[in-house]
């Protein structure tokens, strides 16, 4: 056994042993004082979600806040406003909200699909129809890739789009002081709805679940680095290929990232291709102001948690 095939095994052996000490001795207790021994199951794989999602975080904080240091775009004395999207962060990527998500919609998708095979109408797989595409697991990754990334373009489009669903959105684009936290700044409700739409998706494609949770992995990375207060570009070829923290930043400027007649510009995910092909990029090389102009005007997006929230409701209701 080579040095790294050791390395990997000595790793793995560690990391299946954390998570066994952390489901014995903090998750399991907790399951069964609460009375829900039927999700033992799910709670020792929940404890590997925040297990994982704990790391991300931690390399998140140390990469992209050098990064952020090393070239700033904006530097504020006050920091407050950015706590509450460490909040969020934490929140998503240890997984509380998407597990709760997860719960919520698996009977929904589940039950969609038993619908479908109890009628006959079983959709064929893109691996069904383009079989050679997929014969290699990283080729199909990457189809699986392109083709989510696409609907997620269109999704994002959806958002800025209908009024109901930009009175959610809004959220995440009310952050004045934009950080590589922004990324999971979102309405709950807004979260259900994409989520929803990304596990159909899933489903009447045919990504397996592993794809899936690697699809997802991948993203949040891509939209962490993004999210950046720094000054960071890829060039005029490379923002052809992977969207920078200065491609999505003018879709987050004041005036420009969510007006005109395409309501706004800058949709793409990961791909700014998407951008390109439906005449929605704009390419401007400036790194300008983030927010949302009436916030020019005196309207309040809240500053805590559970005010976001609520506000986003009466948007929704047409009454904030």
């Amino acid at each position: 056994m080579d040095a790294l095939t050791l390395l990997a095994a000595k790793a793995t052996a560690l990391w299946a042993g954390t998570q066994d000490f952390l489901f014995e001795s903090v998750v399991q207790p907790l399951v069964f004082r609460l009375g829900l021994t039927a999700w033992l199951e799910p709670a020792f794989d929940a404890t590997e979600v925040f297990m994982v999602g704990a790391l991300e975080v931690a390399v998140l904080a140390v990469v992209l806040g050098l990064l952020e240091r090393w070239r700033p775009v904006e530097v504020w004395a006050d920091r407050r406003a950015v706590r509450v999207d460490v909040l969020y962060t934490l929140l998503v990527r240890l997984g509380v909200l998407p597990l709760a998500i997860f719960f919520l919609l698996l009977p929904l998708v589940d039950g969609f699909n038993g619908w479908l095979r109890l009628h006959g109408l079983i959709p064929p797989t893109l691996e069904d129809a383009f079989p050679a595409l997929f014969a290699h697991p990283l080729a199909s990754f990457l189809a699986y890739l392109v083709l989510v990334d696409f609907v997620q373009y269109w999704l994002h489009r959806a958002q800025h789009r209908f009024e109901f669903w930009w009175a959610l959105h809004a959220l995440h684009h009310s952050q004045r002081e934009m950080t590589f936290w922004t990324d999971d700044r979102n309405h709950l409700l807004d979260m259900v709805l994409v989520d929803l739409a990304l596990a159909l998706t899933a489903v009447l494609v045919g990504v397996a679940p592993g794809q899936f949770v690697a699809i997802v992995a991948l993203t949040r990375a891509v939209e962490s680095l993004a999210h950046v207060n720094a000054r960071v570009s890829f060039g005029r070829l490379g923002e052809w290929l992977v969207v920078s923290p200065r491609f999505h930043r003018v879709h987050h400027a004041i005036g420009l990232g969510h007006e005109g007649r395409t309501r706004g510009h800058n949709f793409a995910v990961l791909f700014p291709v998407w951008d390109h092909l439906f005449g929605t990029a704009n390419t401007v090389r400036d790194f300008p102001a983030t927010g949302i102009r009436d916030q020019l005007h005196g309207r309040d997006y809240g500053e805590g948690f559970w005010r976001q929230q609520w506000l986003g409701l009466k948007r929704l209701a047409g009454r904030a």
